[in-house]
């Protein structure tokens, strides 16, 4: 069926059902669901029926294009409901702009209590910028909202790297172990990971190089994103936060942070992009953690060299903050611009020791 032909009829339908007296209104309608739906996905198709009351949709449909990066773990769904939830779900596309295949999904996790791309945060990196290193939650309660992520430990006691539901702390000179389900967190992020997309990397020469290769792959710079890296990285240059001092804030404390780098290294990249418009609450552009396949080593990765890495991205939909109600956060001062700190902390190297 042709465009023109599934506006037609989709017109009809809209005429016939919705209570749209007009054809041309009830055309323009159809093309407004169908723009509103390439909003999200450009090379959106959806087919809609109707027979009595029932309204058949069949969504969950994106043809080869930058879209397809959904496709790898996406099944098309077709169902009937009634007439007044098809005119329920229409008022709701048009409000919002959302695509038929978002809002079911979104209904469906939620009604399964599943968090489906979603993405959970513990406190900001401006709090963590100013010191904010008491813990206010505990790994076992992280693990309820994902298998997979990275953030610090309580004073800033080490790196955070959980993946396939395994929690890692990783300390001075990269000697990583797994973690008490009891110890405290100041700041994470997680999610359920679920590959949306999967691609592979040849080459490269260093990190900058890496992020500009998975750059062409993310769909948009207005959405949250999760990165696994497998493979085996011929050089890898790591840091490890060191217990902060009381007081200290995170500038000051990564001043003595070890650093350390190592060779041929078969593991695993865990990371996230950010939005810029988000550098209040997270580390905006990428951050990336690493565990190697033994589960002993890893940190924070400044650089690296390595060749046929296998990324796999994850698209996040809807950002859950959970607010820390310790008395530190509760008294920090959190209205300046973090930002110039917050780069100085999480993306230039320290000197050497």
């Amino acid at each position: 069926m042709t465009k023109p032909q599934l506006q037609q009829n989709l017109g009809d339908l809209t005429k016939n059902y919705l209570g749209v007296t007009d054809r041309s209104l009830a055309r323009e309608s159809t093309r407004n669901l169908l723009r509103h739906a390439r909003k999200k996905h450009a090379d959106f198709d959806g087919i809609i029926s109707v027979s009595s009351a029932s309204v058949s949709l069949i969504v969950f449909h994106l043809t080869a294009s930058k879209a397809d990066f959904m496709s790898n773990t996406r099944y098309p769904f077709q169902c009937e409901i009634s007439g007044t939830l098809w005119q329920a779900l229409q008022a709701h596309q048009v409000r919002t702009g959302d695509s038929l295949a978002h809002i079911v999904e979104r209904a469906l996790a939620n009604e399964l209590d599943v968090e489906h791309h979603s993405l959970f945060q513990i406190s900001t990196s401006s709090a963590l910028v100013e010191g904010v290193f008491d813990g206010c939650t505990r790994v076992h309660d992280l693990k309820r909202h994902g298998d997979f992520g990275l953030g610090t430990f309580e004073n800033l006691d080490g790196e955070m790297v959980m993946l396939d539901g395994i929690c890692y702390q990783i300390r001075d000179a990269g000697k990583a172990e797994v973690v008490s389900d009891s110890a405290l967190v100041p700041f994470a992020t997680i999610t359920n990971f679920f590959a949306d997309h999967h691609f592979n990397i040849a080459e490269t020469d260093n990190l900058e190089q890496l992020l500009r290769q998975i750059d062409a792959q993310r769909p948009s710079n207005n959405l949250f994103v999760a990165f696994r890296i497998e493979g085996v990285f011929e050089d890898i240059s790591l840091r490890a936060a060191c217990k902060a001092e009381q007081g200290e804030k995170l500038v000051e404390a990564v001043e003595h942070q070890s650093q350390f780098r190592s060779e041929q290294e078969q593991g695993t990249l865990v990371g996230f992009w950010s939005p810029t418009y988000a550098r209040s609450i997270s580390v905006p552009g990428y951050h990336f953690h690493f565990i190697n396949t033994a589960g002993n080593f890893g940190g924070h990765v400044f650089d690296l060299r390595g060749k046929n890495l296998q990324v796999a991205m994850h698209i996040e939909t809807d950002i859950h903050l959970a607010i820390p109600e310790t008395p530190q956060f509760l008294a920090a001062d959190l209205e300046f611009n973090s930002s110039e700190s917050l780069e100085i902390a999480e993306k230039k190297p320290p000197a050497p020791r």
